[in-house]
């Protein structure tokens, strides 16, 4: 009998399917780790694909299903250029462009430009429908789990999977109502697709837990003290952190994000933890909890996404006279190390490739250790760090894969393709990705 834990999202998928009786169905996404091996494996199942502001494509795995294809991109932005050229090379992919328009990883895309995206979705999948002579399907509403992906069923009509939106805090609940007029809509989550998955499976790997594990040590994390974590995301942190200590620590974390709170609350619950660990829905430029409330205060990979001086200001308030303050980012001035044999050339700009963008005000750099300066902290422990990734880590290495790969040309995307399979082949294959840690006490 196969594990649960051992199927791939396609496996996952098809058992999807076969639960609900589907045949063939419409499909929603943005990134596509969740949808591209079902797709490879089974063109013959797709109706229709409705990407929204992709972060690339991949023509080899759309082209059979190119003409049905809706690919919404923004006007502006890294990667915009990317997805022209690709539909160039899709025939009879529709595009549209959101126009004034960029995007980010927490961008909330179809909360702010739902009306254009609900509109064009409908009247996309309504053409296929007519001439494929699509049928609705006798799916009830309601929702349930099927190997670690829940769903939930609204409206009535052809089939239409929504996958996971990236970080979007409103996922697609805007234009459900709007497409389940039309569409048995169903909403899949879990932490085993989508971002959710992503934070789950690096808040378990080695590499990662690692630079995680020092900052524990550096912040003196006693028996008794209560944790906050700011950008908790799923908690997969908080819940390692309840095991780790084994119950001695009241352990929060915040997040802005609803649609990760909902799946790490879910964890939370399965986990028995609930008397150990509290997800709340919180802003890390605006901490909902007075002054001087924890005894420790961390956050991880979070600082680069937001403006840095007043998350400074917030994790230094939330802290007691005499608590301590961990942070983590992700090192844009430290050169990302792949463990494998390129040319020169190559070797400096995937060297270069940043994993993760930083936004205007964020911090991604070396000023980490200036900012806890002058936030009054001392004394400050500086300790930057490589956290190593391996083939084993998808679908981690994946992502960490694809932002080098989004900066390269074809050949060099070929050359480093090679690579890699050279190195898995004799089991030297890692990635290593770089950190930026600070620790420091807030003055009694």
């Amino acid at each position: 009998m196969v594990r649960e834990t051992s199927l791939t999202v396609e496996e996952r998928l098809c058992q999807l399917l076969r639960h609900l009786g589907i045949e063939r169905v419409h499909l929603a996404a943005r990134g596509p780790m969740d949808w591209e091996s079902f797709i490879a494996a089974h063109p013959e199942m797709i109706s229709s694909l409705t990407l929204v502001c992709p972060g690339g494509l991949n023509v080899g795995v759309l082209g059979p299903i190119s003409s049905r294809v809706l690919i919404f991109a923004p006007e502006q932005g890294a990667g915009t250029e990317g997805i022209r050229r690709g539909v160039a090379n899709l025939p009879g992919a529709t595009l549209v462009t959101l126009a004034d328009y960029s995007v980010s990883y927490t961008t909330d895309m179809v909360a702010e430009r739902g009306e254009v995206i609900s509109a064009a979705m409908i009247d996309h999948l309504g053409r296929i429908d007519r001439e494929e002579e699509e049928t609705a399907s006798p799916l009830e509403e309601g929702e349930g789990e099927v190997v670690g992906v829940s769903y939930r069923i609204q409206g009535f009509g052809p089939p239409l999977l929504l996958f996971p939106l990236g970080f979007a805090p409103s996922q697609w609940e805007p234009i459900v109502p709007q497409l389940a007029e039309r569409y048995a809509t169903i909403t899949i989550g879990g932490t085993e697709l989508g971002m959710a998955h992503i934070l789950e499976r690096r808040g378990r790997q080695a590499g990662y837990l690692g630079v995680v594990e020092r900052l524990v040590r550096e912040v003196q994390l006693k028996p008794g003290e209560n944790v906050l974590e700011v950008g908790c995301g799923t908690g997969v942190l908080d819940r390692w952190l309840a095991r780790r200590t084994a119950g001695a620590n009241r352990i929060v974390g915040v997040d802005i994000n609803r649609y990760l709170l909902r799946e790490g609350t879910a964890l939370v619950q399965k986990e028995g933890l609930e008397g150990q660990v509290e997800l709340r829905q919180g802003n890390a430029e605006d901490i909902p909890f007075p002054d001087g409330s924890f005894d420790v205060v961390m956050s991880s990979t979070v600082m680069e996404e937001l403006d840095a001086d007043r998350m400074m200001a917030e994790l230094v308030r939330v802290t007691r006279p005499g608590g301590r303050v961990g942070v983590i980012v992700r090192a844009v001035d430290m050169p990302l190390l792949p463990n494998f044999e390129l040319s020169e050339a190559l070797k400096a700009k995937a060297a270069s490739a940043r994993f993760g963008g930083v936004e205007e005000s964020g911090c991604g750099d070396i000023s980490l250790y200036r900012r806890f300066y002058e936030a009054g902290l001392a004394p400050v422990k500086m300790f930057p760090q490589y956290g190593v990734v391996t083939a084993a880590d998808q679908p981690y290495m994946q992502l960490v894969q694809g932002f080098v790969l989004g900066t390269l040309n074809a050949e060099e995307a070929e050359e480093w393709r090679d690579a890699v399979a050279r190195s898995e082949g004799d089991n030297t294959f890692f990635i290593a990705t770089p950190y930026h840690c600070a620790a420091g006490t807030k003055p009694v």
